[in-house]
């Protein structure tokens, strides 16, 4: 495993702990590549490991591919270039790049991507910077004091549903939502909020507005007869947003890491042919190490977009 990769695994594990992430979910590193790019100092930042992905992704300076949904979730008998994900990873391992998968760890993380999508249903369209007019709490099972899945957004007072749309489709840049209008109109001012496939989680949750990326057509019927709005962006249209805040946090801390003195070994992921045993020795990066640190590109796909379009 190249050092840009196991820094940059160190960094997305101190932002997003993999403790975190929901029992049902795979976040790993489903491809380590046996043949790393020692000079490549680029990583690519995408939702999905699309085949438009994957040949931004062959670009010779790339060492790692953060996808945010797992490329894969089941057990698998065989790989073979026959399935377009698995064929992605073998390419990518052959050419020299690893993938991980953060996922759900992301999501109930303080400060990931429910928080992202919780301040844009909560900031008014015209908002100075101090501006904060809502409160967010967690939905569902907490993850001790570090998170949950999904966040309550509490507005300071009640706005319209066209006023709190307005806002969503301004804050991700969206043309179109879908609406699920309740028989009788009100005002709102508690949103229910999963980013992705939200249904499971809002399912039942008492507040005024249920917004997350998709439901399913029953879902969407009942929270309706239950008096309630359902605002539905897209699955990714609800978290890719979120790529150019990781990318500034993934930067900041490998820079911090760069200027560290030391760690302890078991802080930085080894290859996962390797072993430790006994105490943790420290870790001192040699000056040309910080310096490959210091000089780490983590970009945004700018190939990554939602799967459908509107025709």
């Amino acid at each position: 495993m190249s050092l840009v990769t196991r820094y940059t695994l160190k960094a997305m594990e101190k932002i997003a702990p993999l403790r975190l992430a929901e029992k049902w979910d795979n976040n790993t590193v489903p491809a380590e590549t046996p043949i790393p790019r020692p000079n490549a100092n680029r990583v690519l930042l995408t939702i999905d490991l699309t085949p438009a992905v994957l040949e931004e992704a062959l670009e010779p300076r790339t060492a790692l591919v953060v996808s945010y949904h797992p490329t894969i979730f089941n057990p698998v008998s065989s790989f073979t270039l026959s399935n377009s994900l698995q064929s992605s990873l073998l390419k990518l391992a052959a050419a020299g790049v690893s993938v991980y998968s953060p996922h759900t760890a992301l999501d109930c993380v303080h400060g990931g991507i429910n928080d992202w999508l919780a301040q844009c249903a909560g900031t008014p369209e015209i908002a100075t910077v101090s501006d904060r007019p809502f409160n967010v709490s967690l939905l569902g099972e907490p993850k001790g004091d570090e998170g949950g899945l999904g966040r309550l957004l509490t507005l300071q007072g009640p706005v319209s549903i066209e006023d709190l749309v307005a806002r969503i489709k301004k804050q991700l840049h969206l043309e179109y939502v879908d609406v699920g209008r309740p028989m009788v109109s009100h005002k709102v001012r508690t949103i229910a909020i999963c980013a992705g496939s939200g249904g499971s989680v809002l399912s039942g949750v008492e507040a005024d507005v249920y917004l997350t990326g998709e439901m399913a057509h029953h879902e969407v019927l009942a929270a309706v007869a239950a008096g309630r709005y359902v605002v539905l962006c897209g699955h990714t249209n609800t978290e890719r947003g979120y790529l150019p805040v990781l990318a500034s946090k993934l930067g900041s801390t490998l820079a911090e890491f760069a200027n560290a003195d030391e760690y302890s070994s078991q802080d930085v992921p080894a290859s996962s042919g390797s072993s430790t045993s006994g105490r943790s020795p420290s870790v001192t990066l040699r000056e040309h190490e910080k310096e490959m640190l210091r000089h780490v590109e983590v970009l945004v796909s700018s190939a990554d977009e939602h799967p459908l379009a509107r025709m």
